[in-house]
């Protein structure tokens, strides 16, 4: 009877799919990396990080550069105003208003415009650290024996074994030698019909 039964589990075993069989999902081999280490250690990383403060540094510049005289102008105006005491500006005020509207608005325009540009560059550098990283990642797991590639801040506790911070920064380290801090201008927009 159980010489029956075994030959009968060893049929049943044979008659399943073999798609069946594939669908089993081998355990997992977990490996983690650091990913602020990594894009905050890159050799290449250091350097676009620092051409992009200098961004921000000459923003910041050129932004007081433009508000130090609209600031100026607009309390001569405001005094201009108050001196009339209610009465209406004559000519010469309503056009000083008028050229400090113009000016206050291409101030502004400079300065949304250079800010959008920053954003833009740090958004492309972004973009090429990523595009390296994600074929480091396929590589290391690869060399580690990992199936799974988990990041440091999403875990409670980790062996040190399983830590291929190092691996990953030297990977992109030699395949990122250095990034564009500029990004590419965007294409015009149609204008409407």
């Amino acid at each position: 009877m159980k010489h029956l039964l075994l030959s009968a589990a060893a049929a049943a075993i044979m008659l399943v799919p073999a798609s069946a069989q594939a669908q089993a999902v081998p355990g997992a081999v977990v490996a983690v990396v650091d990913l602020e280490k990594v894009t905050s250690d890159c050799n290449a990383c250091k350097t676009a990080r620092a051409a992009l403060q200098g961004q921000v540094n000459a923003y910041n510049s050129r932004k007081q550069a433009l508000a130090t005289p609209l600031e100026a102008e607009q309390k001569s105006i405001q005094a201009a105003i108050d001196a009339l005491k209610g009465a209406a500006p004559d000519a010469a005020l309503q056009g000083r208003m008028q050229a400090f509207e113009t000016k206050r608005q291409q101030a502004a325009t400079q300065i949304a415009t250079q800010e959008q540009q920053i954003q833009r560059n740090s958004a492309y550098v972004s973009q090429q650290v990523q595009a390296k990283l994600n074929p480091i990642f396929q590589q290391v797991m690869q060399r580690r024996g990992a199936n799974l590639l988990i990041e440091v801040g999403t875990t409670l506790a980790i062996a040190p074994t399983v830590e291929v911070t190092n691996d990953v920064l030297a990977g992109l380290n030699a395949a990122l030698p250095s990034l564009q801090v500029v990004a590419p201008a965007q294409p015009k927009q149609p204008q409407g019909r």
